[in-house]
């Protein structure tokens, strides 16, 4: 087994430049079809990606394993992480308690997952975001899923009060075919997935795909199986000590777009804040009326 902790996905993004063509083909449709399609027999991925069982055995020594097991023992593993539990995620963690107080060392988890989080955002992928986000020709579509709905409110709060023809899919799944009518070529949508992805969200962004939408992606380090359809996706790291995952990483991403997209439009914005502002005044809604 590889002593690296990175992921084989970005093994083989890391690698890609030393790879041959075949390797290149292989390494292509391991991508496509990530992480099963490496679950296979070696027989069987070799033909999918029709190259030789030795390009197979090559292409995961020079991504640092032993051979092709050791390969996919490191993607089962991924998998396992992938389905655990909120329970057993906790019981995961290795904690030094008397190290110091909780809370920093949750803390700490937050920081470094912050910190590889923004080492592997590519900035013209989110500078390309930010510039379909400003856009106001552009109707913006937003959907979180069990676990990160909290995280697509977030976005679609401040996204409304920014810009014009902002929309927050409902909760219920069965309404969504609803919003996919108004979807078409000019429509953004953002979708938030983390593990234990859910089929449904996978679903829509296969529909909105199709429909020519194009589809923003924030996950988790493994990837959706979304990543497959969307045309931009972040990563973000989300492992803490905790039954839950954290998406500090994926909302520090949020805010940062935010903050970028109100500032390619701070005249146009801050007319609408100031509209806002105004109809609260005089509306005395939110107020104490005491």
């Amino acid at each position: 087994m590889t002593p690296t902790t990175k992921l084989v996905k970005q093994l083989i993004q890391d690698n890609t430049e030393g790879l041959t063509p075949s390797e290149r083909q292989l390494a292509s449709v391991l991508l496509q079809d990530y992480p099963m399609g490496g679950l296979q027999s070696i027989t069987k991925l070799a033909a999918a990606a029709t190259v030789s069982t030795p390009t197979v055995i090559r292409m995961a020594r020079k991504l640092g394993f032993d051979g092709f097991p050791d390969l996919q023992d490191a993607l089962r593993e991924e998998v396992a992480a992938q389905i655990k539990k909120p329970i057993s995620k906790r019981d995961a963690w290795m904690v030094d308690d008397s190290a110091e107080h909780p809370l920093m060392r949750f803390a700490q988890v937050v920081w470094t997952n912050m910190r590889h989080t923004l080492e592997r955002v590519d900035t013209g992928m989110f500078d390309a975001v930010a510039q379909l986000l400003a856009d106001k020709a552009r109707p913006l579509y937003v959907v979180g899923g069990r676990i990160t709905r909290s995280n697509a409110d977030y976005l679609f709060n401040h996204m409304q009060i920014i810009r014009p023809n902002v929309t927050m899919l409902g909760n219920s799944a069965n309404v969504w075919p609803q919003y996919l009518l108004d979807m078409d070529e000019s429509s953004v949508l953002v979708i938030f997935d983390i593990r234990r992805y859910e089929a449904h969200l996978e679903k829509l962004a296969q529909i909105a795909s199709e429909r020519g939408v194009t589809v923003v992606l924030l996950t988790d380090q493994w990837g959706s199986p979304i990543a497959r359809c969307a045309d931009y996706t972040f990563n973000g790291l989300v492992e803490a000590p905790s039954s839950w995952d954290s998406t500090m990483a994926l909302q520090l991403i949020i805010e940062a777009l935010i903050a970028e997209v109100q500032g390619a439009r701070w005249e146009e914005s801050k007319e609408r804040i100031e509209e806002l502002e105004a109809m609260f005044s005089s509306t005395r809604l939110f107020r104490n009326q005491s």
